[in-house]
C-alpha cells in the first residue's frame, strides 16, 4: 500500500552538500507525517528530521543537524527531500525515509530501503 524509495546518497567531501529524495506512493501519503532517519555502523537508528502533512507545516530536527539540514515536501509529487549542507564526517550513515500513518489509520511506520551517505575528510 505504501512504498518509499530513497535516492541521492553519495560519497561527498566534508563541507559539501547533498540532497536526498524520497518518492512515496500510497493513498495516505498526503495525510501522513514523514521524516528521515539515519543509522551508522555501531549506532542506533536516530531521527534526523520530520515534517508534518499538508496545511500548517511543523518541523523537527535533531540537534546535530539543526542549521545544516532542511526537510521539505512536495505534495504534488509525493516527494520528501532532505537538503544537507556543510556535511560532516559524522553525518556518514544510511539514511532512511519514514512515513508515519495517522493514528486513525493504524499509526504504523513505513520505511524505505535506505541510501548511503558517506562524507570523507
Amino acid at each position: 500500500q505504501v512504498q518509499l524509495a530513497e535516492s541521492g546518497g553519495a560519497l561527498v567531501q566534508a563541507g559539501g552538500s547533498l540532497r536526498l529524495s524520497c518518492a512515496a506512493s500510497g493513498s495516505i501519503v498526503s495525510i501522513s507525517a514523514m521524516g528521515w532517519y539515519r543509522q551508522a555502523p555501531g549506532n542506533q537508528r536516530e531521527l534526523v528530521a520530520v515534517i508534518s502533512s499538508g496545511g500548517s507545516t511543523n518541523y523537527a530536527y535533531a540537534d546535530s543537524v539543526k542549521g545544516r539540514f532542511t526537510i521539505s515536501r512536495d505534495n504534488a509529487k509525493n516527494t520528501v527531500y532532505l537538503q544537507m549542507n556543510t556535511l560532516k564526517v559524522e553525518d556518514t550513515a544510511v539514511y532512511y525515509c519514514n512515513l508515519k500513518a495517522p493514528r486513525w489509520y493504524g499509526g504504523r511506520d513505513y520505511w524505505g530501503q535506505g541510501t548511503q551517505v558517506t562524507v570523507s575528510s
